[in-house]
């Protein structure tokens, strides 16, 4: 199994993971829960209307973190933002509802994937995998 694939499964079994985001000198994290593997980078998509968007764009250095009930997984990196219409498209397909609430609402749903990018498998006391993705 291809070390992208690794990630996109722990981050499935975790259902719930966290972002945290830099808002001037202060982090910020708050809880999401979409994700998609496409051609081989793992999307993620917020509100470019959000606070969360906006911290993104000021600063892309971003992490994601994780616990799967066995695992803990660190995945940081710089945010990459450029728009790609076909996996926002393919968030509506797999969230229906959500994609609803933004088109009615004149929402846009940006995507992001991390590049220059370490993804680090943990057990509460070391790493036990390590992989670094760079696009």
């Amino acid at each position: 199994m291809s070390d992208i694939k690794k990630i996109d499964e722990l981050l499935s079994k975790a259902e719930v993971f966290y972002l945290a985001t830099v808002d001037g000198d202060k982090p910020k994290v708050r809880p999401l829960g979409f994700h998609l593997l496409h051609e081989d980078k793992i999307y993620f998509g917020i509100g470019t209307f959000k606070d969360a968007y906006k911290q993104i764009e000021n600063n892309p250095n971003v992490e994601i973190s994780a616990w799967d009930g066995e695992h803990i997984l660190r995945y940081y990196g710089v945010a990459d933002l450029t728009k790609n219409e076909e996996v926002v498209e393919k968030a509506f397909e797999l969230m229906p509802e959500i994609g609803e609430i933004y088109k009615s609402n004149g929402w846009e749903m940006g995507v992001f994937f991390l590049n220059d990018a370490t993804a680090e498998i943990r057990n509460m006391f070391a790493i036990e995998e390590s992989c670094e993705f760079k696009y």
